[in-house]
């Protein structure tokens, strides 16, 4: 599920109108800009693409009003400072995650057959994960009981996102990784 931009209407209509004085190229060129700017946050790996592209408008929208006023040049440029210099921030923040090494995992009896195969299924699926996603998902199931809740406060505080954002990040992770889950072992009962 998609983070849905929190752009107000009348930054919205600006942001339209500094893109161009022609409404619908102007909404053309926001779409363009909206694809372009994912698909530079995909290539950089990042977890969530859209979720920073939202996050490009809405700190483009906070400023619209005093930047349009004396940026010269293409807007769409600015743009895309903005979503480098988001770029860093997420990389620096990737610095912040718990270690893999750092994770505590549950020390359980004996496994059956079954439990062996979700292992690892979940450990091929956890490698298919760009390093980011997979750091990510792993730090956000590392702690138990009031540690976790105050681990992900942490983590959320950390990449500067509310926790409700961090929980649909990691949601979209999960869901991902169930299906990949159920793929393998789907794979591996055909395969005896």
């Amino acid at each position: 599920m998609t983070r849905h931009s929190a752009i107000p209407p009348e930054s919205f209509d600006e942001i339209l109108t500094w893109l161009n004085a022609d409404r619908e190229l102007a909404a053309q060129m926001y779409v363009q800009l909206r694809q372009d700017l994912a698909k530079i946050f995909l290539w950089r790996n990042c977890s969530d693409p859209e979720g920073l592209t939202d996050e490009v408008f809405d700190r483009v929208a906070r400023k619209v009003h005093v930047v349009r006023q004396t940026y010269e040049g293409d807007p769409r440029l600015y743009f895309r400072a903005v979503a480098n210099n988001l770029l860093k921030e997420t990389f620096k923040k990737i610095g912040l995650h718990v270690p893999l090494e750092e994770v505590d995992v549950p020390h359980r009896p004996a496994k059956s057959a079954e439990d062996e195969d979700i292992d690892e299924c979940l450990q091929r699926c956890l490698r298919k994960l760009n390093g980011e996603t997979r750091l990510l998902i792993l730090a956000y199931y590392a702690k138990e009981k009031q540690d976790k809740i105050d681990h992900r406060q942490n983590m959320a505080q950390s990449m500067e996102i509310s926790i409700e954002t961090l929980r649909v990040r990691v949601y979209r992770i999960r869901v991902s990784l169930e299906d990949c889950i159920g793929r393998c072992l789907k794979r591996r009962a055909e395969g005896r």
